[in-house]
């Protein structure tokens, strides 16, 4: 049998390489995990490439989703999480993480486990080719103060700085990535509020010294304007929600916006404000607990960001009842409707910013010569419209590594005289 070719040949593709550019028309070579020729190709360099016939379709990077958690189970029952066997629940996880790269998404950040190693064992099948699943940077456990758990059955719990120190030591010891604080509460709790902070500053430092000490990120949930104050205060490298920041939070952000990162979870307010009724939580419930007022300042200051040059990613809090896993291009639909992001912004924000928040920003995020093959090939323009990203029957072809996760399934089989393993499909859509 001849061998497979280890060079694939996107051809006649629209360029869409996450630079900030206008798209253009070109072709893409890859060559084993790598590419290395964008627009203008050799053809002598790609003569025994596999040929992709692009038909004009859109080549882009695989998305970002800056707050992931593999194991929220799609559940209403926020308690079920710590009560769900273990091993179902590691099943529930690596299905997770398919689904993710399945809906175009090869970068994911863990912003929590729900039970110790979950997130470890889930970066390390997929790290070692056993399972499907995006480039993952995993989390452990939530940690937070007596008094201050969103969900107790999930937490691990630290109190002082010396608390801190030893829960951080601990998470470190399960091979996680990053660190997470849970600062601030949740109004669907119905006793934590969201403006509540319950770290005292020389709690964060001490977690964010003894992380950053061992090579390690931290996160924190911190919807109040306080918690967002202390996180950028501390060096708290990603941000989640930020909802309340305050004008001194909003300079602070923007004095170190060449580090820090938010990223608000959008998704979840919009969604348990107006689609939680079914699952036991009606609109006027969720009002009546403060979710509309958040949202709405949760707009301002995020548009405020934006406006300042404040890295905003999209991604957050998917898997619960009434945000399901699949569904996770949402935000950046969102962040154009919203936000004020144009479709550009809000693709280089899921990108090339989701390069950065990996750590990789030299390999991850954009279509260009020497970056990782990590690529979606989209069956129309996501600069015309955004919501394409969330239909993965648009979604002709996903690749990671250099390697096809997703190949459209409308090939037919070549026939000479063209060279190579020619991809004739036509326009109609593969099936999910």
């Amino acid at each position: 049998m001849p061998a497979l070719p280890t060079a694939i040949l996107f051809r006649d593709v629209s360029i869409l390489d996450s630079t900030g550019a206008d798209p253009y028309p070109g072709d893409v070579l890859v060559e084993n995990d790598r590419i290395v020729a964008v627009g203008a190709v050799d053809p002598a360099q790609a003569r025994d490439a596999r040929v992709i016939e692009g038909r004009g379709r859109t080549l882009m990077s695989g998305l970002c989703d800056a707050h992931t958690h593999f194991s929220w189970n799609n559940s209403a029952d926020l308690d079920g999480l710590g009560t769900m066997p273990v091993e179902e629940h590691l099943l529930f996880c690596l299905e997770s993480a398919r689904t993710y790269i399945d809906s175009g998404y090869t970068m994911c950040l863990g912003a929590a486990s729900a039970k110790d190693r979950l997130d470890v064992v889930c970066r390390d099948a997929i790290n070692a080719g056993r399972v499907p699943g995006p480039r993952y940077l995993a989390n452990g456990p939530e940690i937070a103060v007596t008094g201050g758990a969103l969900i107790k059955s999930i937490t691990k719990f630290a109190d002082g700085p010396e608390g801190m120190r030893k829960a951080v030591r601990e998470l470190i010891e399960f091979g996680v990535d990053q660190i997470k604080l849970s600062m601030t509460g949740e109004e669907i709790t119905g006793t934590q509020r969201a403006e509540d902070t319950y770290f005292s500053d020389e709690e964060v430092a001490a977690a964010v010294t003894e992380a950053h000490r061992r090579g390690k990120r931290v996160c924190a949930h911190a919807r109040s304007a306080e918690s967002v104050k202390m996180c950028v205060r501390h060096g708290v490298d990603i941000i989640y929600h930020a909802s309340f920041t305050d004008a001194e939070g909003m300079d602070l952000l923007e004095a170190n916006k060449h580090w820090v990162f938010v990223a608000p979870g959008l998704n979840w307010l919009i969604a348990t404000l107006y689609e939680a009724e079914s699952f036991g939580f009606p609109q006027e419930a969720a009002e009546a607990v403060g979710y509309k007022k958040e949202l709405d300042t949760a707009i301002a200051g995020l548009r405020e960001m934006h406006r300042r040059g404040i890295k905003v990613l999209p991604g957050g809090d998917y898997g619960f009842a009434w945000t399901p896993h699949g569904t996770y291009a949402r935000d950046l639909a969102h962040f154009v409707e919203l936000l004020g992001f144009t479709p550009m912004e809000a693709i280089i924000a899921a990108t090339a910013w989701g390069g950065e928040i990996m750590l990789r920003p030299d390999e991850l995020g954009k279509v260009q010569p020497g970056y990782l093959a990590d690529l979606l090939l989209i069956d129309g323009n996501p600069l015309a419209d955004i919501t394409i990203l969330q239909d993965r029957t648009k979604i002709n072809y996903i690749m990671k590594d250099g390697r096809f996760h997703k190949e459209a399934t409308d090939v037919a089989a070549p026939t000479p005289p063209n060279p190579g393993n020619i991809d004739r499909n036509q326009s109609a859509p593969a099936q999910a």
